[in-house]
């Protein structure tokens, strides 16, 4: 299977570890869900690609400053179930491309289910930045 490059915006299929899991002494997520790369960034001492991932949850939040929903057009073009889905922008997982934690779409020979609209992306980042200054944001949890 080819993989793509990553870059921000994809969604991609990834074994996602929530921090209450990673809490808990977890080490492996759950379940693997769609999650949007936020950044993708070469390291420059060694080539490599950091990246950070937000998920994607068919579970309502608790706390709708959290989350962004999903536009239903947005879900049937990247192929994800017709369920209601929310962007989560208080939870972010962080690992070296293509670490250990990607897998391929159920039914597909890929990891990616396409590209966030451009206007969902920057509402998402700008969710994540506003967190971060109202200092609500958790540290991402290191996957690699």
């Amino acid at each position: 299977m080819k993989l793509p490059t990553p870059r921000p915006g994809l969604v991609i299929r990834y074994g996602f570890l929530w921090s209450h899991e990673a809490e808990a002494g977890a080490e492996e997520a759950a379940k693997d869900r769609p999650c949007a790369i936020v950044v993708a960034a070469r390291r420059q001492e060694n080539g490599e690609i950091g990246v950070i991932v937000a998920p994607i949850t068919r579970e309502p939040p608790d706390d709708p400053s959290a989350s962004l929903e999903v536009p239903a057009a947005v879900c049937r073009q990247l192929g994800l179930k017709p369920d209601r889905q929310w962007l989560r922008c208080d939870e972010l997982n962080r690992f070296t491309w293509p670490g250990f934690d990607l897998s391929a779409i159920p039914g597909k020979n890929r990891v990616d289910y396409g590209m966030l609209p451009q206007g969902l992306f920057e509402a998402l980042k700008a969710a994540i930045l506003q967190r971060q200054r109202a200092r609500k944001a958790r540290r991402p949890t290191r996957r690699d």
